[in-house]
């Protein structure tokens, strides 16, 4: 197929330059109506691009099949056999795949260190999980995605599921085994959905971890916009085999996904394409080489350490892009130096109880890792207060019952308690320290006095809870 093309773009260029007039939405009619302010800090073509795909890019019967087009690219560049674009995040797309695999009641195995989205598709679809328990690390308290042993251990006590949901790689950029993960399941003759949000890259570049297709996943979910360039929210299924019908995937997606879909977030994904089709090797070669030296100086400043060999062999593979950082020994938590480095200008996506994460990409150059650099080099001569430790769970307490199904126990009558008188009773809400954003208790769970005193330290120390009704964890709401 022609890569040079980018059929988005190409219907919004002809939209623009046959002067359109729209009588449709948005309101804003290309800007006409826009607050000059605002197109003063956005920009006009932005408002500009700003189209209806009926009726704008294409017409109302989708004749010229643009989209379908652009999708039919995405396909061929990553060796897909149908890709299907979304403008609402993975967020809903892997929700989307959930639902084209089980149905309420049905049975899905799960990574436990699954995202709050994922939990959120369980209590929408009414789907059962059986929770597949990570790799865990407990040295460095890191959670890996689990591998074909636990896998087929999960099979074997749930024949009755109708598939697997993994989640790969993590924020800390952890990967699974993929291939080994799928034959397990094929041999039992289920499907596997992979969440692979931070993964989108991996295709264009044979040093990255494999990507989902080419590890023989059934379908997969990216985030194009997480380490690729699509802007946020643009997210893409890609689909392979005949265990996952097409339409169904497209009926589930439009039951859940808007219907008035962003041109611009098409558009960013069409343009993406081309550019990892015909550049993708030099640019992310350029990012991995990027990395590496920036790993490499940071081993040479006091106080950090920068992961690398910790990760194996509990995880199959690590994304170089990925920097890991552990600020310990430097007596601050992670949160810390997150803090600090964002007062500098300078942001990083992941903070834990002692480490941040940092991503490299191909929109970085030397400058970019010079700041980097320069920000963490600041972190050894700045004077921190102590704070006290989070009190870490162990894997083992990191396995909490599941007394009730998430859907049950969140739409239950429930009240808020303290904290500190939650233990025994079954959570009717998801607590999850962002990022990376994965439950430590989803609704249905148990609550335990180890992961009272891990979530109570962890507020005290500098964590943040994103998603419970009260963000301090004052009081927690769990069923009446």
């Amino acid at each position: 197929m022609d890569h040079s093309r980018a059929p988005v773009l190409e219907a919004i260029e002809a939209y623009r330059s046959a002067g359109g007039l729209a009588f449709t939405p948005p309101g804003h009619k290309q800007g006409r109506g826009a607050d000059p302010r605002v197109l003063d800090l956005l920009g006009r073509d932005a408002f500009a691009s700003d189209l209806l795909t009926l009726n704008g890019l294409d017409d109302r019967r989708m004749s010229r099949g643009i989209l379908g087009q652009a999708q039919e690219l995405m396909a061929d560049a990553v060796d897909a056999e149908h890709t299907f674009f979304s403008t609402c995040g993975s967020s809903l797309s892997v929700k989307s795949a959930m639902l084209a695999v089980a149905g309420p009641g049905e049975r899905l195995l799960v990574s436990r260190n699954a995202h709050k989205s994922v939990v959120a598709g369980l209590v929408i679809s009414g789907v059962h999980p059986v929770w597949v328990r990570p790799r865990y690390d407990e040295e460095h308290h890191l959670a890996h995605p689990p591998g074909p042993e636990e896998t087929k251990a999960a099979l074997a006590g749930a024949p009755d599921v109708k598939g697997m949901l993994l989640i790969t790689p993590t924020d800390y950029g952890t990967c699974a085994d993929i291939r080994g993960v799928a034959r397990a399941l094929h041999d039992a003759d289920k499907p596997l959905i992979v969440d692979e949000a931070w993964g989108a890259h991996y295709p264009f570049h044979d040093d990255l971890p494999t990507w989902a297709m080419d590890g023989e996943a059934d379908l997969c979910v990216t985030s194009t916009h997480k380490m690729g360039g699509g802007l946020e929210q643009a997210s893409v299924f890609h689909l392979r085999g005949d265990r996952v019908s097409p339409d169904l995937l497209k009926a589930r997606e439009d039951l859940l996904g808007t219907t008035s879909t962003s041109a611009l977030l098409f558009a960013s994904l069409d343009g993406w394409r081309r550019q990892m089709a015909e550049r993708g090797e030099e640019l992310l070669g350029n990012a991995l080489t990027l990395a590496a030296r920036a790993r490499e100086e940071i081993e040479g400043i006091s106080g950090l350490h920068a992961l690398a060999e910790e990760f194996h062999p509990l995880a199959f593979e690590h994304d170089p892009l990925k920097i890991v950082i552990d600020v310990a020994e430097l007596g601050i938590t992670g949160y810390q130096a997150a803090d600090h480095l964002a007062e500098r200008h300078l942001h990083v996506g992941l903070s834990d109880h002692r480490r941040i994460a940092a991503q490299i990409t191909h929109a970085d150059d030397e400058d970019t890792v010079s700041a980097l650099l320069h920000g963490l080099r600041g972190l050894t001569d700045h004077g921190f207060e102590r704070r006290p430790p989070v009190d870490l769970p162990s894997g083992a307490d990191l396995k909490l019952e599941m007394r009730m199904l998430p859907r049950d126990a969140f739409f239950a009558e429930a009240e808020h308690v303290p904290l500190d008188k939650a233990e025994g009773r079954v959570s009717a809400e998801m607590i999850s320290p962002y990022p990376p954003g994965v439950p430590a208790i989803a609704p249905g769970e148990v609550f335990t006095e180890a992961i009272i005193d891990y979530l109570h330290t962890g507020v005290r120390t500098g964590m943040f809870i994103y998603d419970a009704a009260d963000p301090e964890l004052g009081t927690v709401r769990v069923v009446g």
